[in-house]
């Protein structure tokens, strides 16, 4: 059973020692004007010990805000876990250094144990040229050296440019090493998947195990984000339910396979008729490159319900939402082709498994 707490009601939702909290739910990189919608986030609890999906744009603050941490200064992320990350697109991953930067001073300092941070590997070979007038003259590769980092390498490269701060707070104000706080980890992918990155970057699989604690179990499939890759969908499954998060995905089913059964389906949404009207053929500034990307890479609000009725989940759960300043309404269109309980994502919602 999945019980809906709506924003502001964090001590009633606190009853639930399996829970889910909608930290941020505002798809893509713009920022919207008419939403409050933070970007994409999302916490999965068991009793205080917290484990956080994806780094969107102000997830910091609405972690604070959701009670989900002692409060007092420099408090609130003692009770985090795990962290792990769907793909490297820029709106999953902006508050990253956040995370990293301001843990000292937020909790992390004197850590029974460190985080555990996971996240996908190095792609190996960048992705094709979709854009037919760059296809003659291919853009310059950015960092040829290493084009395509893994998150094991990109954080070692946000922390070299903060090392003036990290050099200062170690020496100045006795910090520990970062690298003791967290512990980094690429994903490994099954032996014979990931081959063809350019060809089919979610090929039939089944779901293999990332990380366990007494708490939770997680599990990760490839999903279709293309041309991103890799890019993965979680499973966490706990004594009190099971929670699947879709990342970022187009129709895939891989999605469907990972998700079969599980009590909650935390699935990404986007409204086609929008990117229609807004970069379509027929509008005022068409955009073939960013609608053939919008179309394969992303699950519409019409396709969305019959994904969670294949995998017969009780209880489908939009987030990540494009456009995100769209009224309620446009999203409850999903409940077509789904027969179990339908909820439009809202920034501090919390779901509770009983």
């Amino acid at each position: 059973m999945v019980t809906v707490h709506r924003p502001g009601e964090a001590r009633a939702a606190a009853r639930h020692r399996t829970r889910v909290t909608l930290l941020g739910t505002a798809g893509g990189p713009p920022w919207w004007d008419g939403s409050d919608r933070a970007g994409i986030s999302t916490v999965v609890s068991v009793g205080d010990e917290h484990y956080l999906v994806d780094c969107g744009e102000g997830w910091g603050r609405r972690f604070r805000a959701a009670g989900l941490g002692p409060a007092g200064f420099q408090r609130g992320l003692d009770g985090l876990r795990g962290v792990f990350v769907t793909h490297h697109h820029s709106d999953h991953l902006v508050d990253y250094p956040n995370l990293l930067l301001l843990a000292w001073h937020n909790g992390a300092d004197g850590l029974r144990r460190p985080i555990q941070v996971f996240g996908p590997g190095d792609r190996g070979t960048l992705p094709p040229v979709f854009a037919p007038e760059r296809r003659e003259r291919p853009p310059e590769v950015f960092h040829p050296e290493s084009p395509t980092p893994g998150l094991v390498e990109s954080t070692g490269r946000l922390l070299e440019a903060y090392a003036l701060d990290i050099n200062d707070r170690m020496r100045d104000n006795a910090k520990p090493d970062l690298r003791e706080i967290f512990e980094i980890r690429d994903i490994p992918l099954p032996e014979g998947t990931g081959d063809d990155p350019n060809g089919d970057p979610a090929p039939e699989m089944s779901p293999f195990e990332v990380y366990r604690d007494e708490n939770v179990r997680v599990t990760a499939i490839l999903v279709d984000h293309r041309p991103v890759f890799p890019a993965f969908a979680f499973r966490f499954d706990t004594a009190g339910g099971s929670v699947v998060l879709s990342g970022d995905t187009g129709v895939c089913d891989n999605l469907v396979t990972i998700a079969r059964g599980a009590d909650l389906l935390v699935h990404e949404c986007i409204d086609l008729d929008w990117v229609e009207q807004l970069i379509g053929p027929g509008s005022e500034t068409p955009d073939p490159n960013l609608m053939q990307h919008m179309l394969a890479a992303h699950t519409s609000v019409e396709e969305v319900g019959p994904q969670a009725e294949k995998a017969g989940v009780g209880t489908l759960v939009l987030t990540h939402l494009v456009p995100a300043n769209a009224p309620a309404g446009k999203w409850r269109r999903a409940q077509a082709g789904f027969s179990g309980t339908l909820v439009v994502g809202e920034d501090l919602m919390t779901l509770g498994l009983d």
